[in-house]
């Protein structure tokens, strides 16, 4: 296969300046340049990709490739990163691609009052990440013990395990506190928050357990606050680690959803 299909990043509110100037040079998920679609009210910043990677066929092999996902990931959130800084975005999924422009034309037509709606509930918006990790101490369960120096080296080893029990606990339960405070603390700013899964793995970056992995919408001339409440909120509370990311383009809350939602969306 050769041909192009259409890759559709977000839908954006347009302004002259995003056409004249922003997109100008700026290459996107498989080097192709961004663009503007639009129909009646709506639009959308739209690149082109080629069919042999981005047909359903070849994203169900692509999206098993952790580097090309990682790539094309990388891309695509440089692409709404660059719209959210000169306007408001509504992000897409990842590889949400029609068939050409026009295909994205019809969605943006038949969800044009969602898309208007969801647009004025993000303006002048952003989004913040809070991750939560509890730091259980390592090595310091058992440390005075010495199998060799004691008659019963079992009674030893379960005295361990008994006190890394009850370190983890009380790591978590710091944890459990931590994001209780955050959540009171930051009430008054944010708008919505989103609770995402615990980051295991080789998701999980830095030191200790992720226990809370939470994103916040929050008007943007409050983001100084928002990060100021989250600190001084944990600020005495030991064993416990967090982490502010942000701002972002609101993707968490981007959620297409409900009878409104273009089908092709709600497939994406």
């Amino acid at each position: 296969m050769d041909g192009e299909l259409s890759y559709a990043y977000a839908v954006v509110r347009p302004t002259p300046s995003l056409e004249a100037d922003a997109l100008q040079g700026i290459e996107g998920v498989a080097s192709g340049t961004v663009r503007i679609v639009r129909a009646g009210g709506a639009a959308a910043a739209v690149g082109s990709v080629p069919e042999s990677d981005f047909s359903e066929a070849a994203l169900k092999v692509h999206l098993e490739d952790l580097d090309w996902l990682e790539r094309v990931a990388r891309a695509h959130h440089s692409v709404v990163e660059l719209l959210a800084s000169h306007t408001t975005v509504l992000p897409l999924r990842l590889a949400t691609v029609y068939l050409d422009d026009e295909r994205v034309r019809e969605v943006l037509r038949r969800g044009e009052s969602m898309f208007d709606r969801m647009l004025d509930r993000f303006a002048d918006h952003v989004e913040w990440g809070v991750k939560v990790y509890a730091e259980v101490p390592q090595g310091s369960a058992g440390r005075d013990d010495d199998d060799t120096d004691v008659p019963d080296p079992g009674r030893a080893y379960l005295r361990r395990r008994r006190q890394q029990r009850e370190d983890k606990g009380a790591a978590w339960s710091a944890a459990a506190e931590a994001v209780r405070r955050i959540e009171v603390e930051v009430a008054e700013v944010a708008e919505e928050r989103a609770r995402h899964r615990p980051q295991q793995g080789q998701l999980a970056v830095g030191a200790g357990e992720n226990v809370a992995n939470d994103s916040y919408l929050v008007p943007r001339t409050r983001s100084d606050e928002f990060r100021e409440r989250v600190l001084r909120s944990v600020q005495d509370v030991s064993g416990v680690r967090v982490e502010i990311t942000g701002p972002w383009a609101p993707y968490s809350f981007a959620v297409l959803t409900g009878p409104e939602a273009p089908e092709e969306v709600r497939r994406s």
